[in-house]
């Protein structure tokens, strides 16, 4: 079963695979949120179809959780071509990515998540095949070693990355269309939901849907993951019927508070606010704290923290903000009411 920790965590978990592709949406008309990536994107494959021709690389980034991959598959639905899917972190040589071009028909789609972890000679490869449809495979090393030109059938690679920053110059000026996607409001994931319990034939009512939606932090993957978990509080100990009161003490089981916050943020804010008077203090004091690693508060808690606006860094530290106190149910210390750390 999944952890309680893991629950709000908008990165897929390895027994969740096969019911997130049973909850793809197959068309782009299917497909909800983001509002103006689909619109940009219907008519750059529109456009593509009308001429005959494959469409532009398209390039997707955003958080994890928000649809890129499910993108990626409309996209090859949409064209009626086959599609073929690959991470970065897999494509270790310049050798792997040659022998997956030169196998690909015309046409095809190249999926290739978290492209920004693709090693640099596969992507100064890549720079090639996208540009003219074309690898050189070096034969042999040193003054003897020669370059023999393959050409390759037109095709369309689709990207997706966490980390566009991370994406170096050259790559990114060769994609066509580069969407970014957002973070979901609440109507937007409640439909999502919705469409979500339909397909799973669970019995989800309105006031239900909306619980369950202000607690998955903007993210559809979560409210799905989250819906899973409720539907079997219902089954087990109520009548089945996801409603707003089951949601509520179904989410309080799994310790994921009203703003989506689990128990490893509330351990955060809680050391921030209580054990340090609000801040500001290191990350790495707040990590022992808390009793985990650096890495984990930095990667895992604090992005959600700062963008719900419970926590600040500064350049001397974390800080709770006002909104982190009342979260807590505490009053935050009047300005200049008592000592700080930086204090003499």
């Amino acid at each position: 079963m999944t952890e309680p920790e893991e629950l709000v965590s908008a990165l897929p978990a390895l027994d969740e695979r096969e019911v997130e592709a049973s909850l793809r949406p197959k068309a782009l008309g299917e497909f909800v949120g983001q509002p103006k990536v689909r619109e940009q994107l219907q008519l750059v494959l529109e456009s593509a179809l009308r001429r005959n021709r494959p469409p532009d690389h398209v390039l997707l980034s955003g958080p994890p959780g928000l649809g890129k991959t499910s993108l990626a598959m409309i996209i090859a639905a949409e064209l009626g071509t086959p599609i073929r899917v690959t991470s970065g972190p897999a494509i270790e040589r310049a050798g792997d990515l040659a022998a997956l071009l030169t196998s690909l028909t015309e046409g095809e789609v190249l999926f290739i998540d978290e492209i920004h972890r693709i090693a640099r000679p596969a992507e100064e490869l890549l720079y090639m095949a996208m540009e003219d449809f074309r690898v050189d495979v070096i034969v042999g090393k040193g003054p003897g070693a020669t370059a023999i030109p393959l050409e390759l059938a037109p095709f369309t690679l689709v990207g997706a990355t966490t980390r566009a920053g991370l994406l170096t110059g050259p790559l990114r000026d060769r994609f066509g269309f580069t969407g970014h996607m957002d973070f979901y409001d609440e109507g937007e994931l409640e439909q999502v939901l919705a469409r979500s319990a339909d397909l799973l034939d669970i019995a989800l009512r309105p006031d239900g849907g909306a619980e369950i939606a202000g607690r998955s932090r903007g993210t559809p993957r979560i409210a799905n993951r989250l819906l899973r978990r409720v539907r079997d509080y219902a089954e087990v100990r109520a009548d089945g019927i996801v409603t707003a009161d089951i949601a509520h003490a179904a989410l309080a089981v799994y310790d994921v508070d009203q703003l989506g916050l689990d128990r490893l943020d509330r351990a955060v804010l809680d050391a921030l606010v209580r054990r340090f008077g609000g801040g500001p203090v290191g990350v790495s004091t707040i990590a022992v704290a808390v009793g985990e690693e650096i890495a984990t508060v930095e990667e895992v808690a604090e992005p959600f923290l700062v963008r719900a606006g419970l926590l600040a860094r500064t350049p001397r530290g974390r800080v709770a903000t006002p909104a982190a106190w009342a979260h807590l149910g505490l009053t935050p210390p009047t300005a200049g009411g008592g000592p700080t750390l930086f204090d003499a």
